[in-house]
């Protein structure tokens, strides 16, 4: 049975405006790892070491030859695709070749920008994820999700490039937004192998909102469009792509934090035309009902979601402050500044490229 550290855990819940709430968050995390610890121990006492050993080898070599069979109906090739992050008034490119070889695939991020001096660095480990994701949704989606299917494949991510930051590189964005792109990037090179199974590029964002207060701290992700797909238009105000987190509901959400939510609903016409219209977007508007620093992080603010096939791009993303008496400041989309009592912040997210022409 572990114990917390005090020496380190108190300083790092001082250095939150919430500590009773993040010392809850840790607790949970912990009690969830220690009950299914326990389950599996639980399953290993049932089966026997040996079976179990036997059982979860077996499980992660199946995913394997699943994921071999899937690259192996897909031509050999190397398909190459360049996308960008935006910082400040920088372009920051991440670049991909993808080849597949029978039943291998490797991806070589070679090209790619360097780190840079913010935190919308990646981490290999981060790299490496959105690769699992990619394939599995160019190759087969019902590829189970384990070790195994990841055997046949390789990246190759430059030390200290966006896409393998080494320290003391900062990361946080690293993670909710970079993310996003690398699969984009991997998504556009593996379209050209597999046109009929992926869909044009989604929101590529997650629109962080952070607003902290006098004993208050929220952060939400907006959601977006998704991009058209071979057979199907996108759906609206989902998050896709790199990213899970669900909706907090309005009633929720001015229960706990003195904010108002004055509008919230899908940003019409946003997605991209084609064949299949990309998803649209959302526009969610709240009012501060007391005094608070926020920070937004988004992307796609100058760049758009990209089509397909013909497919037109979805509409770039935009984030507004709406101050009192002032007319509406059209922010970056990383930014962080203080609001008052009755400054409104209107953020409206990106909408999903095209699929195929229209009229094809």
């Amino acid at each position: 049975q572990g114990a917390w550290v005090a020496d380190f855990l108190e300083p790092m819940l001082d250095a939150t405006r919430t500590p009773d709430e993040r010392q809850g968050d840790l607790s949970a995390q912990l009690g969830a790892n220690e009950a299914a610890a326990g389950r599996v121990g639980e399953t290993v006492v049932a089966m026997g070491q040996r079976r179990f050993a036997e059982v979860a080898g077996a499980l992660l070599d199946y995913g394997e030859r699943r994921m071999e069979a899937a690259l192996a109906d897909m031509p050999d090739g190397v398909y190459r695709f360049t996308d960008i992050m935006e910082w400040g008034d920088d372009d920051i490119p991440i670049s991909a070749a993808v080849t597949i070889d029978g039943g291998t695939l490797q991806a070589d991020f070679e090209g790619s920008a360097p780190q840079v001096a913010g935190n919308i660095n990646a981490v290999e480990a981060v790299t490496a994820s959105c690769l699992l994701y990619a394939v599995r949704v160019a190759a087969d989606p019902t590829i189970p999700a384990n070790g195994g299917c990841a055997r046949p494949l390789q990246l190759r991510a430059p030390q200290g490039s966006i896409v393998n930051a080494q320290p003391p590189a900062a990361v946080a964005a690293g993670n909710v937004e970079t993310s996003q792109r690398i699969a984009d990037v991997l998504l556009g090179a593996l379209a050209q192998a597999a046109p009929d199974r992926v869909p044009a590029a989604g929101q590529g964002t997650m629109n962080n909102v952070l607003v902290g207060g006098d004993g208050f701290a929220y952060y939400e992700t907006v959601a977006g469009g998704q991009g058209g797909r071979p057979d199907k238009p996108g759906q609206s105000g989902i998050h896709t792509g790199m990213t899970n987190t669900k909706n907090t509901p309005i009633e929720s959400l001015e229960t706990h934090y003195p904010f108002r939510v004055l509008r919230y609903g899908l940003r019409r016409d946003s997605g991209g035309g084609g064949l299949h219209r990309g998803g649209d977007g959302i526009e969610r508007e709240l009012e501060f009902l007391a005094p608070a620093t926020v920070s937004i992080i988004g992307e796609r603010r100058r760049n758009q979601p990209w089509g397909l096939a013909g497919g037109g791009p979805g509409a770039s993303g935009e984030d507004w402050l709406i101050k009192s008496g002032s007319t509406p400041e059209r922010l970056p989309g990383k930014a962080t500044f203080d609001v008052e009592p009755g400054d409104r912040l209107l953020v409206r997210t990106p909408g999903g490229g095209g699929w195929g022409a229209a009229g094809r």
